[in-house]
């Protein structure tokens, strides 16, 4: 998985809109949603079965928040993303690149990456969206100070959301 991991960020950070590898008996397709309008990567398990494609689970009803709230839940629970806090800034937000789950820390109980008033480098970790039971980092757009988290820790977020107001 750590593989595929490395695989999606390639061309995520590349000029690449598919990749498609075939290795003995598996075979593996990434797209941005710039060729497809999915906002997950396909992944495709042996060849001569049925193609398992991954996707998102339908959206579903508003659902009592959990009594807990964190990353460690024992049963995955179908949430809708919270409406996004309203931008204050002019400067427009640094958005979700994926449907998941946001984290401002790399595990439970660690120093979030970033705080209100940091200064960031374009490319920095800023936050992890778990996605598929995958972490995905993601980084800043450009260089400057955080001036708004709009996001709070462990809550679903969607694709397109704002999640950072960055001031250059």
């Amino acid at each position: 998985m750590t593989q595929v991991s490395d695989l999606v960020k390639l061309v995520d950070s590349r000029d690449i809109t598919e990749l498609q590898m075939k290795q003995s008996d598996c075979e593996l397709i990434i797209r941005k949603k710039e060729a497809l309008r999915q906002p997950e990567p396909t992944v495709s398990m042996p060849l001569g079965m049925p193609h398992l494609m991954y996707a998102p689970p339908p959206p579903a009803a508003p659902a009592p928040p959990p009594a807990t709230a964190g990353p460690a839940a024992s049963a995955p629970a179908l949430a809708l993303p919270a409406p996004p806090k309203p931008v204050q800034s002019s400067h427009p937000p640094l958005k979700c690149p994926m449907a998941g789950t946001f984290y401002c820390s790399p595990a439970p109980g660690e120093p979030p990456f970033v705080k209100v008033g940091d200064k960031v480098q374009k490319g920095q970790v800023i936050c992890i969206i778990e996605a598929m039971k995958l972490m995905n980092e993601i980084e800043a757009d450009q260089s400057g100070t955080i001036a708004e988290i709009l996001v709070d820790n462990g809550k679903p977020v969607s694709v397109d959301m704002p999640l950072f107001v960055i001031i250059p």
